[in-house]
């Protein structure tokens, strides 16, 4: 069986740990994720989802702030000597002495094909910039960031109006088998990783809240990709009447047409139609300030939006 320890911290991770602990030819020694954080309105300390995952599967489960610094758990690892260390989505930087640990490599899933969108965003980065294909990549890691020799690579059609959360469910879906695939061909030698091309390096940064926030001079198009590659964090947002106004669903209906006003042009039962000075956006889905999510048309009504009205005072 192939040693590993499992190191991840979010969602997006539990479906390959998953798969590695129901899998014969594996077996998780341990899984190392981030500490308890506090969640929600009561601030309650919550687990992450990896660690729930590892306990519903009785794999011991350490926790740590900085495993750079943590001599203990670096000593604990290194007694289990395993095969493997596999990252996904982890949420800290591994120093030397961790990636010596294993006893073949340590090995990355990355949501990107690099080495475009090296960094921490790769998956809202791609959908900002409107791409139409993104990837996921398993590399060997090095210090350096996302830097690593590629194992394998899968590529993953980008749909014209798929959001960021759609994106990071399918990434899940498809990640466990290139892991798998990963570790059984680095682990019998019949897969030769190869180094990364130095041409078309990208950097993803993560969001700020700033981000989020519309410029109505930029074209249906490039509002669109805003909106579908927020819609969890920070979220796209304008102002109507002094208050944040979120946009969580949109669709462009023209691309091209020129708008000399940018203004709602219409309101109907399908949302807030809005003329840019390239392209018509139709606002489907909104969350007023201090309010949960509504249909636009709903939200027009009782903010008495009509044709004319511009959004940003």
């Amino acid at each position: 069986m192939i040693k590993v320890v499992f190191l991840a911290t979010p969602d997006i991770a539990v479906k390959s740990l998953q798969e590695l602990c129901g899998n014969k030819d594996f077996d998780v020694c341990a899984v190392v994720t981030q500490p308890d954080r506090p969640k929600g309105r009561g601030n309650k300390l919550t687990p992450p989802p990896v660690k729930v995952c590892a306990i519903d599967n009785d794999i011991k489960c350490f926790q740590t702030e900085r495993i750079s610094k943590d001599n203990e758990l670096i000593k604990a690892l290194r007694e289990i000597e395993p095969d493997f260390l596999v990252t996904f989505a982890f949420g800290q930087i591994l120093s030397q002495e961790v990636l010596d640990i294993p006893k073949f490599a340590t090995v990355n899933l990355h949501a990107s094909l690099l080495p475009k969108y090296r960094g921490a965003n790769p998956i809202q980065r791609c959908i900002y910039n409107g791409d139409c294909e993104t990837g996921i990549t398993t590399m060997l890691t090095v210090l350096a960031l996302d830097a690593g020799d590629i194992c394998e690579m899968e590529k993953i059609k980008i749909t014209e109006n798929m959001t960021n959360i759609e994106l990071k469910d399918l990434i899940s879906e498809k990640s466990p088998s290139l892991i798998c695939s990963t570790l059984k061909g680095l682990f019998n030698r019949t897969l030769t990783p190869v180094k990364q091309p130095e041409d078309g390096v990208t950097i993803a940064k993560k969001f700020c809240k700033e981000d989020g926030h519309i410029d109505w001079n930029k074209s249906a198009i490039e509002i669109h990709n805003q909106v579908r590659s927020m819609v969890d964090f920070p979220t796209a947002y304008t102002f109507y009447n002094g208050k944040m106004l979120k946009l969580i669903e949109t669709e462009v209906i023209d691309e091209s047409k020129q708008n000399k006003v940018v203004e709602v042009s219409n309101v109907s039962k399908n949302g807030i139609e809005i003329s840019l000075t390239k392209g018509l956006l139709l606002i489907k889905k909104v969350k007023p300030e201090s309010k949960g999510i509504m249909n636009a048309f709903d939200f027009a009504n009782g903010a008495k939006i009509k044709a004319g009205i511009k959004f940003g005072e």
